[in-house]
């Protein structure tokens, strides 16, 4: 296959169904997580849950670093842009995700802070050439995939001697987070939610490769399948899935061979080792802390880090009250179980990020009308 358009062919998921429903077995169930969003939100898109048979279930984890971002590093950008006076750059996702007292990026930015929403890591560079007298902080935020941005960003300031320009890192790691789920308490020994295999994430493993998956896939006895975007891969990927658990087998397998490799992007890993360096524990929303789970700045490049440059309180604000963004993203409950769906959350008046991100899991119930069901 070679254009996009093949990804989507009803004949071949009319194929694709019937092959997977003859390889489930009716005596059992198969729970399968999508970390990712984008699979969350295709699964939804072209309907292709309804295309499983009723024994084979999706369950959405994490979704995307907007969904995981705790309230706390929002508090802590918003002290930024309001206390400190910085021309604060960041991605369109976050301006609206709110934090304590529902203050957001967004009215922050209505109340005369400086917020500034970019497209990438070179138009906030963009932002500090053009404001020499001013400080300009770029909140970067991201799984493996947009970490290398940030870290040319760095260099390239570096090598211009934007001295105004600083980053805000939260940067966070896929690989550590799924283990973080298998070990919960959730899964291991109350049971709350079932996990028998995994899509991995396929735009992170275009970077980091399908290779740190073989570790949980080996510890915790669950298969993984690296699966792309389009409806015929996950339906694809579903399939492996359920061979994998009918044949007894836990292994990392790649359907997503025209993008990703064992070893990933060399080159882009390479330069994010140069400028960054694991954290010992960083918070998420929904695990809590969760060890070597994200990146900040080496000691080499300080000068760029916002961290180090300016003195930013710690901030543990607290959710919206009777939102279930925190267990949504564990595979816990669905965002029908939570009481705010779809009456007080609506996109125009979000209550939790699983709203406000174009790939969280509530933000696909709602865009695709499946909560009417």
């Amino acid at each position: 296959m070679k254009y996009v358009e093949e990804f989507r062919r009803q004949d071949l998921a009319r194929t694709l169904a019937e092959a997977i429903a003859r390889e489930v077995g009716p005596g059992r169930t198969y729970n399968l997580m999508e970390f990712c969003g984008g699979h969350t939100h295709a699964i939804f898109r072209y309907g292709v849950q309804d295309l499983m048979p009723p024994n084979v279930r999706f369950v959405h984890g994490p979704g995307c670093p907007v969904c995981v971002l705790p309230t706390g590093r929002i508090e802590n950008a918003i002290h930024l842009a309001m206390e400190q006076g910085v021309i604060l750059c960041t991605y369109g996702d976050l301006l609206r995700v709110p934090a304590g007292n529902r203050m957001s990026l967004l009215k922050a930015k209505a109340l005369g802070a400086d917020v500034r929403m970019v497209y990438s890591t070179q138009d906030a560079l963009r932002v500090a050439r053009d404001n020499p007298g001013c400080e300009v902080v770029f909140f970067a935020i991201g799984f493996e995939t947009t970490t290398p941005p940030t870290a040319v960003a760095i260099r390239q300031a570096r090598a211009e001697g934007l001295a105004n320009f600083s980053v805000f890192c939260n940067h966070v790691l896929t690989p550590a987070a799924i283990q973080n789920i298998l070990e919960s308490p959730e899964v291991r020994e109350m049971g709350a939610v079932s996990i028998d295999g995994f899509f991995g994430p396929s735009h992170v493993s275009s970077v980091i490769g399908s290779r740190p998956y073989e570790f949980f896939a080996e510890e915790f006895q669950k298969p993984v399948v690296i699966a792309g975007f389009e409806p015929l891969d996950v339906m694809q990927s579903a399939l492996m899935l359920i061979r994998q658990l009918n044949e007894g087998r836990h292994e990392v397998e790649n359907e997503y061979t025209r993008v990703v490799t064992r070893d990933g992007n060399r080159k882009a890993q390479a330069l994010v080792a140069e400028v960054m360096e694991l954290r010992r524990s960083f918070e998420w929303r929904g695990l809590g802390q969760v060890p070597y789970s994200a990146l900040q700045i080496k000691q080499a490049f300080a000068e760029f880090d916002a961290e180090r440059r300016f003195s930013i309180p710690a901030a543990t604000a607290i959710d919206v009250r009777g939102c279930e963004c925190p267990r949504i993203l564990r595979g816990v409950k669905r965002p029908t179980d939570c009481r705010l769906f779809g009456s007080v959350c609506t996109p125009d008046n979000p209550m939790g990020s699983c709203m406000v991100s174009s790939e969280g899991a509530c933000a696909a119930y709602w865009s695709y009308g499946r909560f009417r069901q």
